[in-house]
């Protein structure tokens, strides 16, 4: 072969492969299949995306998307850059991966985004909140989506600074976008992703099953309703390893969950961390976690007429400046003018909640709620907020048993005063915790609970309070054993029994210079045994109102 030859070979091969690269390209795009199916990469540049934070890339992002999934599914790949986008819809088969370096910026325009039209608004629990999403799957199968890149939703953009003008995004309420959004998809994964700065919820799962959360950052506080996690009757789930702050719900839980696990995370909110409401859930363990600057309980049931919560499980958690911190509260929906009585039907059954134990626990509950930090958006408290306690509140019929508290040991900030500790007659309502106001005790309230254990529980207070430590309202079947309780002599007694039966304490401490230890209040009382323990701090063990009688107790040494 001539010298002179030899570029011309080389142009022909250089061509060739040229020729070949864009062949493979067009043949990715028109959906070639071949051994390596289901096992490509579609990188989004490719599909035309720019990533320069100002060209939208919706539709590259959606192609890359549409020819991963046709080819029989594969890695959607988000390099390094910024990509503006809208609405994507995510399908079967694909892994969505966004680089270290990579982000998917939600835009700020409301233009670039549409409503979910295969998603419901009505059936579930929370569904009415809307249907608008950035990224968003319906009966999609083996969908995950992954870091270790970020999605920013820009949130603040869909809020408005003045109430009754339009936000800037010029999208509100219940059309603001879910980072995440997905009805009804098996096996769905979301893993080692940075999400921040939602407009609505960050990730919101739908009647959907076989989900697994792990490895993720969310920090969601520039909009009102900024939920971390929010499940609808999802089943098979779990979520491990994350650190969410949020604006509200941290980790809700709502209508038919089960199947359910949640571990080894922490989670900070100006509202409620794990909310459960709506439908059957069951099934569930939460378990090594940190619940800190929680403001706004950081464990809530709200179970109405026709809804059952039960077996799930609360251990080794600790809570570190929170209000709060439980609060069950069993019976018909609380209504919304609040003369009228709690709405509920004859036809409906009664709520039930039974079997949830909270075991090692441990923490601070404030008096005072703060706002949060780096928090844009704020909210005020209400007045029911700061002296709140532990609450088993059952009404209207409906059952709440079998509640155990084994070694457990909470400060309260105290500060209760001898008006809120006269409190007798409760609202009668099943709603939010604030609801009850001010409540008469600092440690735990309850009403018409059955089947109660509490186990090794402490309670004390950083500041002076003339509330009970613990108050029994109609409470049958209770055993409580090694509780012990800081007092004060300023107050009507330590403990606060109201028409209560068949309940014994053993082994109980009063841990500071107290009144009387139990006072029985009401004719119904029965059957109350006190086994030893050390009342001696204690000015007298036993007094008696409002129609009890030393037959209701007896006291052994």
């Amino acid at each position: 072969m001539s010298r002179a030859s030899t570029p011309l070979l080389a142009a022909s091969l250089g061509a060739g492969l040229l020729g070949e690269r864009n062949a493979v390209a067009e043949a990715r795009k028109e959906g070639a299949t071949g051994s390596d199916a289901g096992t490509r990469t579609y990188n989004i540049r490719d599909y035309g995306a720019k990533g320069d934070s100002v060209a939208l890339d919706t539709a590259a992002l959606q192609a890359a998307v549409d020819a991963c999934t046709r080819d029989g599914g594969g890695t959607v790949l988000v390099p390094a850059g910024t990509f503006l986008i809208g609405t994507v819809e995510l399908k079967s088969n694909v892994t969505l991966h966004i680089a270290a370096a990579g982000k998917l910026l939600g835009s700020g325009n409301g233009k670039h985004y549409h409503a979910v039209g295969a998603i419901p608004l009505r059936g579930d629990t929370t569904l009415e909140d809307g249907n608008w999403a950035l990224l968003f799957a319906v009966n999609a199968k083996r969908v995950t989506i992954e870091g270790p890149g970020t999605i920013d939703g820009q949130g603040a953009q869909f809020h408005s600074a003045v109430r009754g003008t339009p936000p800037p995004s010029g999208l509100g309420g219940n059309r603001r976008p879910y980072h995440i959004l997905c009805y009804r998809c098996e096996d769905l994964t979301v893993r080692d992703l940075t999400l921040v700065d939602c407009a609505y919820h960050s990730i919101r799962v739908i009647e959907s099953t076989r989900v697994h959360m792990d490895h993720l950052y969310i920090h969601n506080r520039v909009n009102g309703n900024n939920d971390g996690f929010h499940f609808i009757s999802a089943e098979y789930v779990t979520v491990s390893n994350c650190t969410v702050k949020s604006q509200d719900d941290a980790c809700a839980m709502f209508g038919s969950c089960r199947y359910i696990t949640i571990t080894n995370s922490s989670f900070s909110t100006r509202w409620s961390v794990f909310r459960f409401g709506g439908g059957s859930a069951n099934n569930i363990t939460i378990s090594n976690c940190l619940l800190y600057q929680v403001y706004g309980c950081p464990i809530k049931f709200q179970v109405n007429t026709g809804s059952r919560h039960e077996n799930i499980s609360f251990s080794n958690l600790v809570l570190d400046d929170v209000t709060g911190p439980i609060h069950l509260s069993v019976g018909p929906r609380p209504p919304r003018n609040s003369a009228a009585m709690p709405s509920h039907t004859g036809d409906e059954a009664p709520a039930v909640v039974r079997n949830i134990s909270f075991s090692n626990i441990h923490g601070t509950v404030t008096t005072a709620p703060q706002q949060l930090p780096e928090a844009s958006v704020g909210s005020g408290y209400r007045p029911g907020e700061g002296h709140s306690c532990i609450t088993l509140n059952c009404i209207g019929g409906a059952v709440l048993e079998n509640i155990t508290f084994d070694n457990m040991h909470l400060t309260f900030g105290g500060g209760g005063t001898a008006e809120e500790a006269a409190r007798r007659d409760l609202p009668q309502v099943a709603g939010e915790y604030f609801m009850l106001g001010p409540m008469p005790a600092y440690g735990l309230y309850a009403r018409n609970a059955k089947g109660l254990t509490l186990q090794n529980v402490r309670f004390e207070v950083s500041t002076p309070d003339l509330r009970p430590a613990v108050i029994f309202d109609h409470v049958a079947d209770a055993a409580i054993n090694g509780l012990s309780v800081q007092g004060n002599s300023g107050a009507e007694s330590v403990l606060r029994f109201i028409d209560t039966k068949q309940t014994l304490l053993s082994a109980a401490r009063v841990l500071t210079p107290s009144s009387t230890f139990l006072q029985l209040e009401g004719d119904g009382n029965d059957g109350i045994i006190i086994d030893g323990g050390d009342l001696s701090k204690s000015s007298k063990p036993l007094a008696f109102k409002n129609g009890a009688t030393e037959k209701a107790v007896k006291l052994r040494d």
